[in-house]
């Protein structure tokens, strides 16, 4: 049965508001300095090196990334900065390895839900949303621009996307500035179907004023109420080869801004790309930048923007 947009946002926030609860509880007491707000970190990677079939990302040769990887030491690490879950996003493009994650987050009520990777369009697309998504910690999948370009002009691919939509389940779109006019697209076709762009749609940060071309693809895609803008990846979009990004809540400012006066309050989510963030800065800098940043809007863009957009975005539920 699909759920109208009215009916599913209150019983979202309705949900938040458990959720919210819940995560709190689950790390109560973590350090007395955590904030008194619930965190959801929704984009996060993990994986197993060690297994006998091996892993498929990230490869050997990347010494900082290539080795186990698993929520309790997210857990660990995240604690002292109030995080208290996690929306895990599938990097394989394994079929199994959606079982795999949902197997983990059963095992941890730590991870408040699954973002899968499938292909919409193919024949047996329909079959493994079935399967997966009768756990429901499974919230939606990933694709990237190149595939929703293609997809966007076959029937088979926009059908499977309203079997999704159907289901309550949703979309994370990565891709970079190109990915916003099919975003843009996919919302007029499908005005229900709640998208997440991904890492602020990859632009590039250099503490100056953003790019005509990214400020007006994301004016496009916030007039689709449907439509949220995850904040992730940010220190990496200012990471360049020759230096480390700035540590300096300013020099993102304008980023940040742009994309708070283009979505609101209401559809900005917090995610970190966890373990990749490591990358280019330690998490306690990639959290302290927003926190930074929404500190000023107020206590209440604040909690929506660390837990309950999520919430809303993901469907996620409170987990006993």
């Amino acid at each position: 049965m699909q759920i109208n947009r009215r009916d599913f946002m209150t019983s979202s926030l309705i949900a938040a508001a458990g959720l919210t609860n819940t995560l709190g509880t689950i790390a109560s007491g973590a350090n007395e300095e955590r904030d008194k707000y619930p965190i959801i970190d929704a984009h996060t990677h993990f994986y197993d090196p060690s297994r006998p079939e091996g892993i498929p990302w990230p490869s050997k040769e990347d010494s900082a990334l290539y080795r186990t990887v698993l929520p309790p030491e997210f857990r660990r690490a995240t604690a002292p900065y109030g995080v208290t879950g996690t929306v895990i996003i599938e990097a394989s493009p394994w079929v199994e390895d959606n079982q795999w994650l949902l197997d983990l987050a059963d095992a941890d009520p730590f991870v408040a839900g699954i973002v899968g990777n499938l292909s919409p369009g193919e024949e047996s697309f329909g079959k493994l949303l079935a399967r997966f998504s009768k756990n429901p910690l499974y919230r939606g999948i990933r694709i990237g621009s190149d595939l929703l370009a293609s997809g966007l002009e076959k029937p088979s691919f926009l059908a499977d996307l309203r079997k999704m939509n159907d289901a309550n389940l949703q979309l994370d779109v990565n891709g970079g500035i190109e990915s916003l006019p099919l975003v843009d697209r996919l919302a007029k076709l499908l005005p229900d179907f709640r998208i997440a762009i991904n890492h602020l749609a990859n632009v590039r940060i250099d503490g100056k004023e953003p790019p005509a071309e990214w400020s007006r693809g994301l004016k496009d895609c916030a007039a689709h109420q449907n439509v949220f803008l995850k904040v992730s990846a940010l220190t990496e979009g200012a990471r360049t080869a020759e230096h480390m990004p700035p540590v300096e809540t300013d020099y993102y400012r304008p980023i940040l801004e742009t994309a708070w006066k283009t979505f609101g309050e209401d559809r900005l989510i917090y995610g970190s790309d966890w373990p990749v963030s490591d990358r280019a800065a330690p998490y306690k800098v990639v959290i302290q930048i927003v926190k930074d940043f929404f500190g000023d809007k107020g206590q209440t863009a604040t909690e929506k923007f660390f837990a309950k957009n999520a919430t809303v975005a993901y469907g996620l539920r409170a987990r006993t």
